[in-house]
């Protein structure tokens, strides 16, 4: 476990602002305690200092975990979010999609949000954005990459994609053997 370096921290944050924007800063200023952004075997992991002090006390090869996991690094030097720091991205985040009932299960199948599937989206959501996905109730499905900019949206016809799918809360399932 040790502190992310600046070239990993730029890569981290580039991707994180996809999504986030500037309310980065309010993941690392937390009023109730500070929290800080830890490497642990190619993954990024969200922890609060306090706990992060105590975990020093355990070997590297014995640590699985610690905190949340926002995502790893390939072994190209990119970065890919991981659906287990969904909550924080949804509370953050910038542009949001809601999708409708019926769209629901697809997107969580792995399939990306279709035109009629889409039941309203942030105004002016710029293309290659990156969004969170909703359902119509508000609960955070997984996230994405806007296909298609809102205006665009609504000229679209009904099968045309979104939202390009990256990730949706059927991973718990799908990939539990590698999310950490």
């Amino acid at each position: 476990m040790r502190p992310l370096t600046e070239e990993e921290t730029k890569t981290f944050f580039t991707k994180l602002s996809k999504i986030i924007g500037r309310n980065i800063q309010h993941l690392i200023d937390r009023p109730d305690e500070p929290y800080c952004f830890r490497l642990h075997k190619d993954r990024v992991f969200y922890v609060s200092e306090s706990i992060m002090k105590k975990a020093t006390s355990v070997t590297r090869d014995k640590l699985m975990s610690l905190g949340i996991c926002f995502g790893k690094f390939t072994k190209t030097g990119k970065f890919r979010l991981h659906i287990t720091g969904l909550e924080y991205l949804a509370q953050y985040a910038k542009y949001k999609v809601w999708v409708k009932p019926n769209g629901e299960m697809p997107f969580m199948y792995g399939n990306h949000v279709l035109k009629a599937h889409l039941g309203r989206i942030t105004e002016d959501t710029p293309e290659n954005q990156g969004v969170v996905v909703y359902s119509m109730a508000d609960v955070p499905l997984g996230f994405g990459v806007t296909a298609k900019s809102t205006g665009d949206c609504r000229k679209l016809d009904p099968s045309g994609i979104v939202v390009l799918h990256q990730a949706d809360i059927g991973e718990f399932l799908r990939n539990e053997d590698t999310l950490v």
